[in-house]
Parts: C-alpha cells; sequence; structure tokens
C-alpha cells in the first residue's frame, strides 16, 4: 500500500513538473518561431524561465481596494486547474493517472475554470481595465465553449455507437480507439470538420492573438492582468504554459494518438521514448499550426468579431461535422 501511494505520488510530481517544464518550453519556442516568422532574432529559448524566476522575485502587490482573497486566490485557482488536466490526459503513450475518476466532461469544466478565475480576479482587482478585460473573458468563454462541447460530445456519442459497452467519455478510451479506423467517407470529412473547429477554439481557449481582446495591452494595459505582479502574475504565466500543452495533448488524443513504436516494431523502454519523442513532436505541430501561424498571420480581433466567429461560423462547421458523423452512422 505505502509503495502504491509512494508511486502515485512520484508520477503525479513528474507530470506535474514535466507538463510546466513543457509548457515553458513551448512558450519558448512559440516566441523563437514567432518572431523569425515576423524577421525579427527573437528572445532566447530560455527567456520564459528567466521571466518566471524573475516574477518570482519580485513583490507581489495588492491594489488598495481590492477583494484580497479573491485576487490572490484566482491564480491559484487556475493554475491548480490547468494542471490537473494533465492528471486526465493520456501523455506519450501512458494512460492518465486518474483514467478511471474522471472524464471528458470534467475535462470540459477543467478547461473552463481558467478563464473563470482570471474573470473574477479581473473583477476583485477593483481596476477599470480589469473590469472591462473581465467581461471581454466573459464573452470571449461563452462563444468558443459551445464549439467546443459540440465537437469533443460528437466524438464519444459517434464512438459509443461503435463501441456501446466502453467508456467512450474517456479520454484513454478515445485515444486507444481513434474514431477514423471505423468511420466512412462521411465521417472521416465530418472528423476533418471538428478537428478543424477545435483548431480555431485552441488560440480562444489560450487567450492568443487574435483571442487575446481580454488583455489587449494596447487598448486595456493588460485587462485581466492590469494590476497583477509578482508571484501571482508567475501562477497565471505558468497556468498559460501548462494550459497550452494540456490543450495540445487533448487535440492529440481525439484526433492523433497514433504511436510510432508499433509501427517501428519496437519494444521495451525504447519504444516507450519513441512514443512519447512522437507525442511531444505531435504536441509542437498543433501548437504550431494552432497558436503560432495564427497569431502572426492575424491582427486582434473586436470582441464582436470574436463572439460572431464562435457563434456562427465556427459552431457552424463543428454542427456540419456532428451531422456527418450521425448520417455516417446510418449509411
Amino acid at each position: 500500500m505505502t509503495g502504491g501511494i509512494g508511486a502515485a505520488i512520484w508520477q503525479g510530481a513528474t507530470v506535474l513538473i514535466g507538463g510546466a517544464l513543457l509548457g515553458l518550453v513551448y512558450k519558448g519556442i512559440d516566441r523563437k518561431l514567432a518572431a523569425r516568422m515576423q524577421a525579427r532574432i527573437g528572445p532566447p529559448l530560455r527567456q520564459p524561465f528567466f521571466d518566471v524566476v524573475k516574477l518570482l522575485a519580485k513583490e507581489n502587490v495588492v491594489p488598495d481596494h481590492a477583494i484580497a482573497w479573491l485576487f490572490n486566490g484566482a491564480p491559484v485557482v487556475s493554475l491548480a486547474a490547468v494542471s490537473s488536466l494533465l492528471f486526465y490526459l493520456p501523455l506519450g503513450g501512458f494512460a492518465p493517472l486518474l483514467g478511471g475518476h474522471g472524464d471528458l466532461v470534467l475535462v470540459i469544466y477543467l478547461l473552463a475554470v481558467p478563464a473563470i478565475a482570471m474573470m473574477v480576479g479581473g473583477f476583485a482587482a477593483a481596476s477599470p481595465y480589469a473590469s472591462v478585460g473581465a467581461q471581454r473573458e466573459m464573452v470571449m468563454l461563452m462563444s468558443y465553449e459551445f464549439p467546443l462541447v459540440i465537437a469533443l460530445v460528437s466524438i464519444a456519442w459517434r464512438l459509443s455507437t461503435i463501441l456501446p459497452e466502453a467508456s467512450v467519455f474517456s479520454l484513454s478510451v478515445l485515444a486507444a480507439n481513434p474514431l477514423w479506423d471505423w468511420v466512412g467517407p462521411l465521417g472521416a470529412v465530418g472528423l476533418v470538420l471538428l478537428a478543424l473547429a477545435l483548431l480555431v477554439v485552441t488560440p480562444a481557449e489560450l487567450s492568443k492573438i487574435p483571442f487575446d481582446i481580454p488583455e489587449a495591452e494596447t487598448e486595456i494595459a493588460g485587462g485581466l492582468l492590469a494590476e497583477y505582479s509578482g508571484r501571482n502574475l508567475a501562477l497565471f504565466y505558468l497556468a498559460d504554459a501548462v494550459k497550452t500543452v494540456a490543450m495540445a495533448a487533448l487535440l492529440v488524443a481525439l484526433f492523433f494518438p497514433y504511436g510510432l513504436a508499433d509501427r517501428l516494431w519496437l519494444s521495451g523502454p525504447l519504444a516507450g521514448l519513441v512514443d512519447v519523442a512522437f507525442f511531444l513532436i505531435k504536441v509542437l505541430v498543433v501548437v504550431f499550426f494552432s497558436v503560432i501561424v495564427v497569431r502572426v498571420g492575424f491582427a486582434r480581433l473586436k470582441i464582436d468579431q470574436a463572439a460572431r466567429l464562435f457563434w456562427i461560423p465556427v459552431t457552424g462547421i463543428s454542427l456540419v461535422g456532428m451531422v456527418l458523423l450521425i448520417l455516417d452512422r446510418v449509411a
């Protein structure tokens, strides 16, 4: 029993620390590649690590009129929620640590918690800039959650028609039984549309350009984060880094779960290393196309433009994908 608890603690610590380190590495790659695509040199890859250390060393300032416990608690809740996500996602071919204690519905809720925490922190800051940012974050959350939920539930439902006895809302089951292997031409087109919808949702979930509207440094001086500094800002920074890994890992689990070791007839520790390396490459590819290319190629949208984008074309694409999965079953 003691050994089992010790192993669980060690595995959990590995996932948490590894997720944070990977998130910071991907943030460094993101900034470097974006700079190169804009004909700039850009910061070094280790810059996100410097930023976190610098913020942790700075004074943690709380505004005089802020609700201190909400203001200080929001970044902690945000980081805790995104860190918890890592325990429910299959990472590098390994089963989720808490795969039997939560499913896709819980993942949807955990994805929403950081945005809600930032809203609470923004309103608690007693700053007009932060309040405007919190209102924008609320609109954004209500906009992109709908197509996200449609895509995730559609995939789980379609798998339930194929494997009625399986726990289809479990991400480990979804990753072990990719729908590409089961559906026909209509279903394949539907999956492509759902993947496209989630690729558009991803930068909004991460508040990246063109969906960094709640922060908008040039308009509302950082918005939600205008009053944050020191340790609290470092926690939000880490939460963003971990959420980048979690969101990309979710897309990989749903649409690109295939390993490489089996196809190379590898086994043992070498197979595990190959699959982990392949997983990290897939996560980087998702981050590159859904975050880096998008924020380099587009300017920031207005809040009404972002809401309209998610409620009409993106939701429409996800609904068409869902209908095609339904027709694929009928066919």
